[in-house]
């Protein structure tokens, strides 16, 4: 294109995941304190990414903080 003397009019727009505050803050009740005193006190959620054969997949589980164990979890191809 540089030997013809040709210009792209489009530029190609890069992506940008961050889109800043988005909804609400959730507020801060655990103070850090990510133990419990007792099964179904405290739970914890977290959504991860995955990449498998060139596809994202998404892992969201529920995770109960008196003993580690997964309460709930469910994967999907969006988040």
């Amino acid at each position: 294109m540089q030997i013809m003397g040709l210009k792209s009019r489009v530029r190609p727009v890069k992506y940008k995941s961050y889109k800043g505050q988005v909804g609400k803050i959730a507020k801060n009740v655990l103070q850090r304190r990510f133990n419990a005193d007792h099964p179904n006190q405290k739970w914890t959620t977290d959504v991860t990414e995955f990449n498998v054969d060139g596809e994202k997949l998404y892992l969201s589980s529920i995770i109960d903080l008196f003993n580690g164990e997964i309460v709930a979890y469910q994967t999907k191809r969006r988040p």
